[in-house]
This record gives C-alpha cells, structure tokens and sequence, in this order.
C-alpha cells in the first residue's frame, strides 16, 4: 500500500508565485518518491498546486474537506478519493489517521495549527511520524526562533526539537522522510528544573 504524505499549506492564491513553483515542486517529487498525498481537498492555493502537480505525476491524492467548503465549490475534483466532513476538527483527524508522515509548506493559521497538533502528538508519545517544516526562504525562522525561546525559558526540553526537522530543498524534505526513525521512548513533555 502507498504511503501518504499529509502536506499542511496555504490556500490562498494572493501568494508570491515563488510559493505556488515550490508547491509544485513537492507534488512532482512526492510522486516521483513513491508518496500519495493526503491534504485538505482543496483546489486554491498551494493545497491545489500541490494535489495538481502529485495527481499529474501518477500519485494517489486524498482529499478530506468540511461541506462547508464543498458547498463553495472549493473541493479539487481530480482527487481519488474526496471524503467531506462536518468539522474542521473531523478534518483534522482523518488526515491524521491517513498520514503516514506529515509536511508543513508555508501557510497560515490553519497550517500553523494542524502542523503544533501533530508535534505535539509526537511530544506526546500519541504519534510516531515523522514531521518536516518547509522553510523556505526563512519563512519559518522565526518560529524555529520561538521553538529556541521556549527551551532556553524551559517551557520545552531541548530534546523537544527533536520533534520534528526543517528542510530548506524540496531534496531535503524527502530526504528527511527517508531517514525517519522513531525513538523509542518519545514521551518528553514534561520539563524539569
């Protein structure tokens, strides 16, 4: 069975076209890595960029979108498989469940918040997958800045940022996924002084 990737990524289409030709970049290689995609079912924004580019290179793309959405004719019809929900949260743990990895491409809100859940799960010893953060371009260096402030101030350990690791390549990010192996005692979350 095909292993599937879980991208988190923006869905606007006001981005700068250096986002959408990366996006692209990761469908292409995802398909050509073996990989499916599993991601928000939508057809705008570097969501559809990615889910075009995958299905394009032969990937098997699911899709798992809330009806609120659909009904706003938002979903990518080219998907293998489109599985609608009531809830985001609903939306959240299918891709979960789905995923055999996860990926975080830039993004807002919602990207930032699906990719702290699944860190967290791993923090939490709930989940044993592998978590890439795309900076590209430094998007997320002042994140992985605020990850450091919260060591140093002990909100979080240092083997914390184990976690999850950062590509800067697209080369990287599969290159990362290749290499994952769990840890076998992942549980760290609770900080000691």
């Amino acid at each position: 069975m095909t292993k599937l990737l879980c991208v988190y990524c923006s869905s606007s289409d006001r981005l700068d076209q250096k986002y959408f030709t990366a996006a692209e970049a990761v469908g292409r290689a995802l398909a050509a890595q073996g990989w499916g995609l599993v991601y928000g079912g939508g057809k705008t924004g570097l969501m559809g960029t990615v889910a075009r580019a995958a299905k394009s290179g032969g990937a098997r793309v699911v899709g798992v979108i809330p009806d609120f959405m659909k009904a706003k004719e938002l979903a990518y019809e080219g998907a293998d498989e489109m599985h609608t929900v009531v809830t985001m949260r609903e939306r959240k743990l299918l891709m979960e469940t789905r995923a055999d990895a996860f990926l975080a491409l830039p993004g807002g809100w919602g990207t930032l918040e699906e990719m702290m859940e699944i860190v967290t799960l791993r923090q939490l010893d709930v989940l044993r997958k592998p978590c890439v953060f795309f900076n590209q371009d430094g998007f997320y260096d002042d994140l992985l800045r605020f990850f450091e402030k919260m060591v140093r101030e002990r909100f979080n350990k240092p083997s914390n940022l184990e976690l999850f690791t950062v590509a800067t390549t697209v080369e990287e990010i599969f290159a990362q996924l290749a290499a994952f192996r769990p840890t076998t005692a992942e549980s760290k979350w609770f900080v000691t002084t």
